[in-house]
């Protein structure tokens, strides 16, 4: 692809827009070879409806089938597996991976190009597997946030600093998710002492407690 139109400016998109540029990709709105929807998932039909019929069309969302792309018949899909953010540039896209959907080989072939020119790892996913995919995604990058907020709020009535719990988080990763704590050495009285704790201190919590001990148990 010589040049691509970027529908859509948000944190994807500008991402992908600049890294498009930075690899010599012409950025135009009219003629361009491919027209990439980078708009949220809501919008992918109706902007691609309005699209005239010709030029190859994707979207980089993981949720959204590639049904929402009609009429056209020439799309496939590239979905940065990321967390992006506008206070960031393309260098975001460096080592992720993506994943291509496409319904033939010319198309698989250009979204794998595209990914590999937007500095992804591409594979491919299946159409039909698209929300299970997505669930996955989103429970490793949507409720670590969830979970450092709960722990946060947990140090901050402890009198303990939550920023240091990033590089506890930050190290978790690094060892490849290798359990460690009271559960791994099977120390239920400290599981039922957290318990206790959090029924008195944050009721709130005490139920996702409950339920993320249960699924981590081995």
């Amino acid at each position: 692809m010589n040049s691509v139109n970027v529908i859509g400016r948000g944190r994807v998109g500008s991402a992908v827009a600049a890294r498009l540029e930075e690899r010599g990709v012409e950025l135009r709105t009219d003629d361009a070879e491919l027209v990439l929807l980078c708009v949220p998932d809501r919008a992918i039909a109706e902007v691609a409806d309005a699209l005239a019929p010709g030029p190859w069309v994707a979207h980089v969302s993981g949720a959204t089938p590639l049904a929402a792309l009609e009429p056209h018949s020439k799309r496939f899909s590239v979905h940065p597996l990321q967390t992006f953010t506008l206070s960031r540039g393309p260098e975001q896209l460096d080592g992720a991976w993506a994943a291509v959907t496409a319904e033939n080989i010319e198309a698989r072939t250009l979204g794998w190009e595209l990914a590999d020119t937007l500095g992804l790892k591409p594979f491919d996913l299946a159409d039909s597997q698209r929300t299970l995919y997505h669930a996955g995604a989103s429970i490793a990058s949507n409720y670590i946030v969830t979970l450092f907020r709960a722990a946060s709020r947990l140090f901050e009535d402890a009198g303990a600093p939550p920023e240091g719990l990033v590089p506890l988080m930050t190290r978790t990763i690094e060892n490849d998710f290798e359990l460690t704590g009271p559960i791994s050495r099977g120390d239920w009285a400290v599981v039922e002492a957290h318990l206790a704790a959090l029924h008195h201190g944050r009721p709130e919590l005490e139920p996702m407690y409950r339920v993320l001990a249960e699924a981590t148990a081995p």
